[in-house]
């Protein structure tokens, strides 16, 4: 019995590598098997995503034919001509989106009308096209040409352009249409693919009633799944079990070494099992006297200074605040003198890069292997991150009671101005009466006569402002309807001007004579300006000297610009994508959602808003807006 327990104990070097024998063989068998369900997980997804293309795709034809249908309604009992197809807003958008051309018919199939008018020179390189037909009141049929591979390019999501090649193919495998501009190649081997058919007629001849029933969607992998057993097999063969082999045999030798040393590393072991049993947490080791013995990594990476710059250091510590040694020093008197909470204590200290952390700090008595305590033991958890969530709750809460705040003050100002109307207007009713009734008397004063007729115009200005804020303040859908930007331009200043001049901020405006109308908002628009101008009033307050505010609009290309410029401090080096953040706000009193609006409602009318430094110094806030396309021609 003796020999087996002395066999089984000089044995017990080899466990580690029966053990990595095991683990081996394990990590095969999973590797295996975590492939077999890779490979099914890729197939459902395929599928999943093909079923999903193809419903997009089809949702995207139903939707074009009842773009014309309603144009073939908005055509009905029209004379048939180029102008009067040009001219309607659905083609235009129908253009835009995915048409190449629309043709009216009449009963016997004669063109009557075709937009655009060279729409067979235009796209005779443009490859196989699909039509959709109506039927136009009371006899005549529009025919919409479409491409299928512009189709597919436009109804299929990036993300899953780029993770597939997506192709329309019919019955004998010939390709239609793909997103891809060279066809697969046999070269890259079999790659997973899925085929889905195109529920519902696709119809090639505007004239033939034969339709592409037989169309499918077909969805191929771009980067499929590679097999690695065998690359893994051979690192953990080649490279793994000789390692353990070897590791094993130093294993072997170690056991003696530690055998030989075991009473002379007694003591040291104690206090490295006490570091051990908080590992996760900085670990500082000192004696009675403040002295570092021992720092851990995490301590280390926490200061930013090497365990070798700190081991031996001591009292006053260089990851101290500068600015607050003496009380540094003082508690640390206290705490080595075993006054030190048992709930731990709150600490700041300073990175060897400048930074501040905020610390919890846990001290604990370190005692030998004798049980004599020698030191302290010290557990630190790093709370930077929690005080900043808490900071940030913090703000986060004062925003939202601002912004309630504001909501209040909109609320009253939209009942303000409901409620100066009435006497607004009996005031310039009033003016207006005496006026008459003075001429009626044949009372000739030129001096009262042109008081009352200013009392009438102010009156009637004070009005139109009381319009323009409940308008402004009023609650609605965004209607995009031609308008004059330099119209909505100088509305806006005139609310902005009395403050402007109450701040001693000179506004600055240069509109461009001619600028075309474009198909916007004007209200929304008008709050992209006021928000502008204000922002640009507030950043002045700090400026000593002339404040300026230059406002002017210009067309560029196929885009109505405009632009916002003062000559305060400028952007700090900040750029568009951090002013726009939500929540982000330069001001302390900021909400940090003026100019994250004014970009949503620029981009949602298809244009750009961008911020840089102006040329001579301040910032240059501007935003673009598209033109209409014949606005666009014509310019």
């Amino acid at each position: 019995m003796t020999k087996l327990r002395e066999l089984i104990l000089r044995s017990l070097w080899l466990a580690p590598l029966g053990l990595s024998l095991v683990f081996v063989l394990g990590v095969l068998a999973w590797v295996r098997a975590n492939e077999a369900d890779e490979q099914d997980q890729q197939r459902q997804t395929l599928i999943s995503d093909a079923l999903s293309t193809e419903a997009q795709l089809r949702d995207r034809i139903d939707e074009e034919q009842a773009h014309l249908r309603q144009l073939a309604d908005g055509l009905a009992g029209q004379a048939p001509s180029i102008a009067t197809l040009a001219a309607h807003p659905e083609v235009n958008a129908g253009l835009r989106r995915l048409w190449q051309s629309v043709t009216w018919l009449d009963a016997r199939n004669r063109v009557l009308a075709e937009v655009p008018e060279d729409a067979e020179s235009a796209h005779s390189d443009d490859g196989l096209s699909l039509h959709l037909t109506a039927r136009v009141a009371p006899d005549g049929v529009l025919v919409v040409r479409y491409a299928p591979a512009l189709m597919l390019k436009r109804g299929v999501p990036w993300w899953l352009a780029r993770k597939y090649d997506v192709q329309l193919v019919d019955s004998a495998d010939q390709v239609i249409a793909s997103t891809t501009e060279s066809p697969l190649r046999a070269a890259q081997g079999p790659r997973p693919s899925y085929r889905v058919s195109l529920t519902g007629p696709l119809r090639a001849s505007p004239l033939a009633q034969a339709t592409l029933t037989d169309a499918a969607v077909e969805l191929t992998l771009r980067d499929p799944a590679t097999n690695g057993t065998r690359p893994l097999t051979w690192v953990l063969v080649a490279g793994f079990l000789p390692l353990i082999a070897v590791a094993s045999w130093l294993i072997r030798r170690q056991m003696r070494q530690v055998q030989r040393a075991e009473v002379a590393g007694r003591t040291e072991a104690a206090w490295r099992r006490a570091m051990e049993d908080s590992a996760l947490v900085a670990l500082r080791a000192r004696d009675f006297d403040g002295r570092l013995l021992y720092v851990n990594r995490t301590f280390c990476d926490m200061v930013g200074l090497p365990a070798e710059q700190l081991v031996g250091l001591l009292p006053p510590m260089p990851y101290w605040p500068p600015d607050a040694l003496a009380e540094v020093a003082e508690r640390n008197r206290r705490n080595l003198a075993g006054q030190a909470p048992r709930e731990g204590y709150e600490a700041r200290w300073r990175h060897s890069s400048g930074r501040m952390l905020d610390v919890m700090v846990f001290e604990s008595p370190l005692v030998d292997a004798g049980g004599r305590q020698i030191g302290w033991m010290g557990s630190i958890i790093d709370i930077t991150e929690r005080r900043r969530l808490e900071e940030r709750e913090r703000r986060q809460v004062e925003t939202l009671a601002h912004n309630a705040r504001l909501t209040m003050l909109g609320e009253v100002a939209s009942t303000l101005a409901h409620e100066l109307n009435q006497p607004l207007t009996a005031i310039a009713s009033y003016g207006a009466g005496i006026t008459n009734s003075l001429a009626k008397l044949g009372v000739q004063d030129e001096l009262v006569c042109g008081a009352l007729q200013r009392l009438g115009q102010q009156a009637a200005h004070a009005g139109r402002i009381v319009a323009r804020i409940r308008e402004f303040l009023t609650r609605r859908e965004p209607r995009h309807e031609p308008c004059d930007l330099n119209e909505v331009i100088s509305a806006a200043l005139d609310l902005l001007r009395r403050d402007c001049q109450r701040r001693g901020v000179a506004l600055e405006l240069s509109l461009a004579p001619g600028v075309p109308s474009v198909l916007a908002d004007a209200v929304l628009i008008e709050q992209v300006v006021i928000n502008l101008v204000r922002n640009a009033a507030d950043a002045l307050q700090a400026r000593d000297g002339t404040r300026r505010i230059a406002v002017s609009s210009r067309v560029v290309g196929d885009f109505v610009r405009i632009d916002a410029q003062d000559n305060g401090p400028g952007l700090g080096g900040r750029r568009v994508e951090q002013l726009c953040a939500p929540f982000y706000s330069t001001k302390a009193d900021g909400m940090g959602m003026g100019l994250a609006i004014c970009r949503s409602i620029v981009e949602a009318h298809q244009g750009v808003l961008d911020a840089s430094e102006a040329p001579g110094g301040g910032a240059l806030f501007s935003f673009s807006l598209p033109l209409s396309r014949e606005e666009a021609t014509h310019a």
